[in-house]
């Protein structure tokens, strides 16, 4: 892979190329992308969609937009940091008129975008859907779909839904957000398709990214970037972006450390851990005397999230910078942070959050909840579709057809595009819309 190639200003439906020399500098096309990504519905729903503790009514607790907007803000310091060093050592890129700040704006926009697609009630959201097709009435469509398409729905993914939305131009031409390509390819931490499923220990083998029907603009994508294979079989994949690893370390790094400082705000974790693990991240850049004038909690834990992330910042870049042409050959395959020397660190903190956190009965009662919702959502717009593609609508389907957003009023006249087409109706529901839904069609809400 070269940089002048993954740096690609090219949207979707160009006839000409764009020059990053002749870009007008008071809104550059990548700073184009982070305002269309930040001004879009899917983005602006994040706002009421879970990210820890399942609708939680405190003011600590961080949402997918709160998450979103802080991992955007970490990858954009790794990626001009690591942008300075890029510009160094490849002067063509400079020559070109790029600048160290396109490789933060890049990231930053790829980061804001990076749980676009994730359903309401948490990753609990993600298996709910999986679960209606592979173990609930959803299986009844299974012989109507090919392998792959099945293997699509039963293991509904998040990242392949964000791309769905960011790549969608269903409405005509001119449609859609139209990112640049370079920061859907920074996006994008699973280039391949669902199946196989895990076939090596490549972390960008560990999930897929793609759903079947957007692999013609995927192969656009890699072809523009100059993506590399990862199989030499028929199947899709490829190795990664290189800065998609940024944007999987700055998430890396904000769900680690601010989801542990959620869980201490919330009282599930005593201050003591919080003192016992961050300690062991900040030890060589804290200011000890200023943290005991800190006389409350909460300005305490502040103080230490931000040393520590700092530290893992700069560690990231580190090791990025380490490892950058491994990266470009496709011969790195695993995340930049299962490489920092504080790994063990990090694992500790998330082993606590697991414990403290996640397994917690607030989560756990939500995140059942969730199920029974998303299962509920499923069945009677997954029955309406397809008795309308049958020719069998029922008036109750008539009706239930209705509340679906009028871009899919006209849907392709085949099962997987309306089944799929359904679930992302449901990942991109608001927790609290998703309920308000549900008991609307339960008969609840009179």
């Amino acid at each position: 892979m070269n940089w002048l190639q993954l740096l690609s200003l090219k949207r979707f439906g160009d006839t000409e190329k764009r020059l990053r020399n002749l870009q007008d500098e008071s809104r550059l096309g990548f700073e184009v992308d982070n305002d269309r990504i930040l001004f879009s519905d899917s983005f602006r729903s994040l706002q009421d969609k879970t990210q820890v503790i399942p609708l939680s009514q405190t003011d600590f607790v961080h949402t997918r937009l709160t998450h979103s907007l802080e991992v955007s803000v970490v990858a954009r310091s790794i990626g001009r940091i690591v942008g300075e060093h890029l510009l160094q050592k490849y002067p063509e890129i400079q020559k070109e008129g790029y600048l160290k700040t396109d490789f933060g704006t890049i990231t930053a926009a790829a980061a804001l975008a990076h749980d676009i697609g994730n359903p309401p009630f948490g990753h609990s959201g993600e298996k709910a859907i999986g679960e209606f097709f592979n173990a609930a009435k959803g299986k009844e469509y299974q012989s109507f779909l090919t392998d792959k398409q099945w293997q699509d729905l039963i293991d509904f993914e998040g990242n392949a839904n964000g791309f769905k939305i960011l790549t969608d131009n269903s409405s005509g031409a001119g449609s859609g957000l139209r990112l640049s390509y370079a920061t859907l390819g920074a996006f994008i931490k699973y280039p391949k398709e669902s199946l196989p499923k895990k076939p090596t220990s490549n972390i960008s083998d560990k999930k897929f990214g793609i759903f079947q029907s957007e692999i013609p603009v995927f192969e656009d994508l890699t072809k523009e970037l100059g993506l590399i294979k990862s199989r030499s079989d028929q199947n899709i994949a490829y190795h990664r972006h290189p800065l998609a690893f940024i944007v999987e370390a700055a998430d890396d790094i904000c769900y680690t450390i601010i989801d542990f400082e959620d869980g201490i705000n919330l009282g599930l974790i005593d201050e003591e851990h919080t003192l016992e693990f961050f300690i062991k991240l900040v030890k060589d850049t804290i200011d000890t005397k200023k943290y005991y004038t800190l006389n409350n909690k909460q300005e305490r834990i502040k103080y230490l999230r931000a040393l520590a992330i700092n530290v893992l910042i700069n560690e990231a870049a580190a090791q990025f910078i380490k490892n950058e042409s491994e990266i470009l050959a496709g011969n790195f395959h695993s995340s930049l942070m299962d490489r920092c020397k504080y790994e063990a660190q990090m694992k500790d903190i998330i082993i606590i959050s697991n414990e403290k956190i996640y397994q917690s009965k607030e989560v756990i009662e939500k995140e059942i909840a969730g199920y029974k919702i998303i299962g509920d959502l499923l069945t009677v717009f997954c029955k309406a579709v397809i008795n309308d593609l049958n020719h069998e609508v029922t008036s109750y389907d008539k009706l239930i057809y209705k509340l679906l957003p009028a871009k899919m009023q006209e849907l392709p006249k085949n099962y997987y595009d309306r089944l799929l087409a359904v679930s992302s109706f449901v990942a991109s529901m608001s927790d609290s819309y998703a309920i308000l839904l549900h008991r609307k069609i339960s008969g609840n809400s009179f």
